[in-house]
């Protein structure tokens, strides 16, 4: 196995680990995104680099938005302004930057490097991809676009709830 490897698979298992242990919702997000691109470089290493740059845009891109986009509209309430300026402070992003830089010059080696993946592989076109997904597998997309509009709706629902019970609530102490 290449070091390149070596190197992505271990920043992302200690990046899972801290995504896993991670008391701090957004800390544990920031670990995440880190995981992800580790997974991406490996994916790279591998040799389909389609794959891993559609691991970054997908995962690490459009669903990690809407991980934060939940986090932060169901986090009502006045004290958590204090958690979020907590949260933007520069020492949070020291360990998640370094080891995204560590990433970033890696696969930065292995570009310039331009070396072929050992090995018979098959190139495989992005039009491919696009025809098979809305081709045979139509059904299994828009399952899954299914699934992800209902999260974004159970999200809101339970921030509305929360929203009115704590006014409910708040009613009652003040008679």
């Amino acid at each position: 196995m290449d070091a390149a490897f070596f190197i992505a698979a271990g920043i992302a298992v200690l990046a899972t680990l801290r995504v896993i242990t991670s008391y701090n919702i957004m800390h544990a997000l920031l670990y995440l995104v880190v995981s992800l691109l580790a997974v991406a470089v490996v994916i790279y290493v591998y040799g389909a680099p389609f794959m891993a740059v559609l691991e970054i845009i997908i995962y690490a891109g459009a669903i990690m938005v809407l991980i934060i986009f939940f986090v932060m509209m169901l986090n009502l309430g006045l004290e958590t302004s204090e958690h979020e300026k907590a949260w933007l402070r520069p020492r949070i992003w020291i360990i998640p930057g370094i080891l995204c830089l560590i990433l970033l010059g890696e696969i930065l080696f292995l570009i310039i490097q331009n070396r072929q993946p050992a090995g018979n592989i098959q190139v495989v076109e992005p039009k491919a991809v696009g025809m098979a997904l809305f081709g045979p597998y139509i059904i299994a997309v828009e399952l899954t676009g299914i699934l992800l509009m209902a999260g974004i709706v159970g999200a809101y629902h339970l921030g509305r709830q929360q929203k009115k019970i704590s006014h409910r609530f708040l009613e009652n102490f003040e008679l």
